[in-house]
């Protein structure tokens, strides 16, 4: 992956997240899992690293910002 941007880790309370899963549909449904309770710059596609199983993808959240409330079907 690319080195971390300076301005994602710029403050307390924001945070890169590097995620490593099987396969597309997992590594961006938990990404989607975090955008649902954070405010979030999510990646749009994953990446594939020659030789290495599996996807990756990077997003930025912002913990400063309130927690969004769980939905009805994760309480």
């Amino acid at each position: 992956m690319d080195p971390i941007n300076e301005a994602h880790v710029s403050e307390p309370g924001l945070l890169v997240v590097d995620v490593a899963a099987a396969d597309d549909a997992t590594a961006l449904a938990f990404q989607q899992l975090l955008a649902d309770r954070w405010p979030a710059a999510t990646a749009e596609r994953t990446t594939r690293d020659a030789g290495e199983p599996g996807v990756r993808l990077r997003c930025c959240l912002d913990l400063r910002q309130p927690l969004s409330p769980a939905a009805p079907d994760e309480a």
